[in-house]
C-alpha cells in the first residue's frame, strides 16, 4: 500500500465496494483486488470481536475485564487478597501473619455471602423464589458498566475515523516522518498567460484543443529537473539507516480534484509516467489521457504508483499560498498559487 502515497484511502474505498458488488468497480481492478488484504484498522477490530466470543459476552472488548472479576471474585480473590495485604505488614517477622490472617475472614466472608447467592439463586430463578433475589452487587456492576461514557462538560462528541478518512490520516502522519524544506517564489506570469493565448488560438485554427496553465507549468517544472535532478531524488530508509534513492524516471503525479455523484469531492493524484522522455505535445497528451480516464473512473494501480515528484494548484480555488505534504518516496511537490 506504501507506494500508493496519498491514493491509499482511495484503494481502500474502491476494495470495499469490490466487496459489496465486484460489477461496480473497473474490470482492470479485478486481478489486483484478488490477492489484496487491507491493512490497518481491520485486524484490530476482529481480535476485539473474538474475544467477547470466547468469553460469552457480545459486548465488545469491554466485557473482558467485568468478567474476570465477577468470575474470580467469590472463589479467588479472598486468598489473594489477604496475601496482598500481609507481606506490607509482616514481611520480615514470620508470627504477625495469622493476625492479618484473622482479620481478613470477617471483612471477606460477607462480600462472598453476598457475592455467592446470586451465583446459586441463578438456576433457581426460573423456578420463582422471591425471597433469595439479592442481586444489589451485580445490579450496581450493571449499572456501571451500562452507564454512558462520560461527555465533556461543552458537550462535545467524538467519533472515530474509519476506511478512506482513516487512510487520509496515516497519510498525512506518514509524510511528518519526511525530512523538508518549504521555499515560496513570487514568479512573473504574463508570460505564460501571454504564450497560452497565442498556443491556443494556434490549436483553434488547425487541431484543436486547449491548453491551460497547468499543462505549461508542468512541462516547465520537467524541463528544470534536467538543471536540478537532485529535485527527484527521495528520502528513504536502507537496512535501517537515511538513504537517498534516485528513480529511473521521472514520474510526475497530478493532483486531480473530482466530484462524486453524491456531491463530494475527492483529491486523487495520479502520474505520468517517463516525462523525461516527452516533448509538450507528448506531455500534453498523456496529461489529458489522465485526466479523462480520472474523470470517467477508469484510472488502474498503475496510475496511482510510482510516482516520483508531484504538481498541485491551489490557486484554481483562489489560494495564494499553501504548504503542501510531501508524501514518502517522492522527491518534491510543487504547488501554485492564485495569479494575480
Amino acid at each position: 500500500m506504501a507506494a500508493f502515497g496519498p491514493n491509499e484511502w482511495l484503494v481502500e474505498e474502491m476494495y470495499q465496494q469490490y466487496v459489496s458488488a465486484p460489477d461496480s468497480v473497473d474490470e482492470a481492478w479485478h486481478e489486483f483486488f484478488a490477492d489484496y488484504s487491507p491493512t490497518g484498522s481491520g485486524s484490530p477490530s476482529t481480535n476485539d470481536a473474538a474475544k467477547p466470543s470466547s468469553s460469552g459476552h457480545g459486548n465488545g472488548a469491554a466485557p473482558s475485564s467485568p468478567v474476570t472479576p465477577q468470575v474470580g471474585a467469590p472463589a479467588s480473590s479472598a486468598p489473594p487478597a489477604p496475601a496482598a495485604s500481609a507481606p506490607p505488614a509482616a514481611a520480615a517477622p514470620a508470627s504477625p501473619a495469622p493476625p492479618p490472617a484473622q482479620r481478613t475472614p470477617p471483612a471477606k466472608q460477607p462480600d462472598q455471602a453476598a457475592v455467592t447467592p446470586p451465583a446459586s439463586a441463578g438456576p433457581p430463578a426460573p423456578g420463582g423464589n422471591p425471597e433469595q433475589p439479592k442481586p444489589a452487587p451485580l445490579a450496581r456492576d450493571r449499572a456501571k458498566s451500562n452507564s454512558p461514557a462520560p461527555r465533556s462538560p461543552d458537550g462535545a462528541t467524538s467519533m472515530k475515523l474509519r476506511g478512506a478518512a482513516a487512510r487520509v490520516v496515516a497519510n498525512m502522519e506518514s509524510s511528518l516522518e519526511v525530512p523538508t524544506a518549504t521555499s515560496v517564489r513570487a514568479v512573473p506570469a504574463k508570460l505564460i498567460a501571454d504564450n497560452r493565448i497565442v498556443i491556443n488560438n494556434h490549436l483553434r485554427r488547425s487541431r484543436g484543443g486547449k491548453v491551460s496553465f497547468t499543462h505549461l507549468i508542468g512541462y516547465a517544472l520537467i524541463k528544470a529537473l534536467k538543471s536540478y535532478p537532485e529535485m527527484n531524488t527521495a528520502f528513504g530508509q536502507v537496512e535501517g539507516k537515511p538513504a537517498l534513492i534516485t528513480p529511473q524516471h521521472v514520474n510526475l503525479g497530478l493532483a486531480i480534484d473530482l466530484h462524486k455523484d453524491d456531491g463530494s469531492r475527492q483529491l486523487v493524484v495520479a502520474s505520468v509516467k517517463g516525462c523525461e522522455e516527452m516533448d509538450f505535445a507528448e506531455f500534453w497528451s498523456a496529461y489529458e489521457e489522465i485526466i479523462k480516464r480520472a474523470r470517467s473512473g477508469k484510472l488502474t494501480a498503475d496510475d496511482f504508483a510510482g510516482t516520483t515528484i508531484s504538481l498541485t494548484n491551489p490557486g484554481t480555488l483562489g489560494t495564494n499560498h499553501s504548504v503542501p505534504r510531501l508524501m514518502a518516496g517522492q522527491g518534491a511537490i510543487l504547488g501554485v498559487g492564485a495569479m494575480e
